[in-house]
């Protein structure tokens, strides 16, 4: 079973974040620019949450509220569970289907270390079908 520290090693560990008093807007620019669904909410090395695409469109969009007076702490969710670099990539599967949520910061203690998202657990799954599917067929053909 792979575990999540592969897929960090494959997309690296890079953590793109934000402070609690960035606003909505300037995050969400951030986000648009990297081309990614989400930003880690840390005041100095402290996580304290994460800013999705849904905090923005449930808690700005559909409040009526401005994304250029909001604060990121306003928003972001703070209950999303962590997990290990040792953690198999079908519990963050599981975990994320039962919690119905697609992203998870990655700690190594009480170190935060990555994030996963739900794409990067599916394309990790389907990785590892694909090479079990070439093992099967070279077994057969031997």
């Amino acid at each position: 079973m792979k575990k999540v520290s592969h897929i960090l090693s494959h997309k690296g560990s890079r953590i793109t974040s934000v402070t609690p008093d960035t606003t909505v807007l300037e995050a969400l620019r951030i986000m648009a620019d990297q081309n990614i669904g989400s930003v880690l909410v840390l005041e100095g090395n402290n996580y304290m949450g994460i800013m999705t695409e849904r905090d923005y469109s449930r808690k700005v969009i559909l409040k009526g509220k401005s994304s250029t007076d909001t604060q990121v702490s306003e928003i972001m969710s703070r209950d999303f569970p962590a997990i290990t670099p040792h953690d198999t990539v079908e519990f963050c599967m599981q975990l994320m289907s039962d919690k119905n949520i697609r992203y998870l910061p990655v700690f190594e203690g009480n170190t935060l270390c990555g994030i996963v998202s739900i794409n990067d657990v599916v394309r990790e799954t389907i990785l590892t079908q694909e090479e079990t599917i070439t093992h099967l067929k070279d077994y057969l053909h031997s």
